[in-house]
């Protein structure tokens, strides 16, 4: 009994540990946010660390490392894409796990299409309590700075899919990440993104099983049904409910 008290006591200085030193490496000298790491990627050979900032997130940016890593193992082509950046969270951690591809950044950094958002809420898709205007806090420098290799990223600034007019035509993907929340976005992406998506490419649809943009899961559903893509999705237990879909 003594032993086990012994390890939660220690368990306990620990985190506080961990926690002190990651709002040291945030606030103090203002370190961007590295990747998340926890015990159950200690078999990975990494070190264990506990950052408060992105554990929310924390199981959207490890399966990004784990993809990645599979990507570039596989020797799979293609570039990588985010269609809905806002503020470049979710970007940094792809143009850090992609360090020698292009990484093009669709948005209107804007917010949303004042169109799309009210399709959306006339479908019931889209809930009174989630806050559309926070996503116009927000600029193309502002995403950049976050950046760790800038030069490898091409912003893509307007509404989709008409930012896709002057892409190579041979362009083609090994990884997107899509988090646009209204319905008519995602069809949009998957459309353009899945048949240049390299086989062995993944995408990763955010918000899939949010109660706040209840369009982008049926928006799903719709594209693979309509495509016959059968077998191909399988969620992310992430804070905002990630679809994973694989090409083979």
């Amino acid at each position: 009994m003594n032993f086990i008290k012994k390890i939660f006591i220690n368990d306990i200085v620990r985190d506080f540990l961990l926690t002190l030193f990651s709002i040291c490496q945030k606030v103090l000298f203002k370190l961007p946010s590295g990747v998340v790491l926890t015990y159950r990627m200690w078999n990975l050979g990494r070190k264990p660390v506990l950052d408060i900032f992105n554990s929310p997130d924390y199981i959207r940016i490890a399966s990004l490392e784990l993809v990645a890593a599979q990507i570039e193992q596989g020797q799979i082509k293609g570039d990588v894409a985010e269609l809905g950046v806002y503020q470049g969270h979710f970007a940094q951690y792809l143009n850090q796990a992609f360090p020698n591809r292009k990484l093009y950044l669709f948005d209107t950094f804007e917010g949303f299409n004042e169109q799309e958002e009210l399709l959306d809420k006339s479908k019931g898709f889209y809930k009174e309590h989630s806050n559309i205007n926070a996503f116009k806090n927000t600029s193309v420098d502002l995403v950049l700075k976050k950046m760790p290799y800038q030069g490898n990223c091409i912003i893509k600034k307007g509404y989709f899919p008409k930012t896709t007019e002057d892409m190579p035509q041979d362009a083609t993907f090994a990884f997107v990440s899509i988090d646009t929340d209204l319905h008519d976005p995602i069809v949009n992406g998957l459309n353009y993104f899945y048949p240049r998506l390299e086989n062995g490419g993944v995408i990763f649809v955010h918000d899939f099983n949010c109660v706040g943009y209840s369009g982008v899961k049926p928006a799903v559903e719709e594209f693979l049904k309509t495509n016959n893509i059968p077998g191909s999705l399988f969620p992310l237990c992430d804070a905002g409910g990630t679809a994973v879909i694989i090409k083979s």
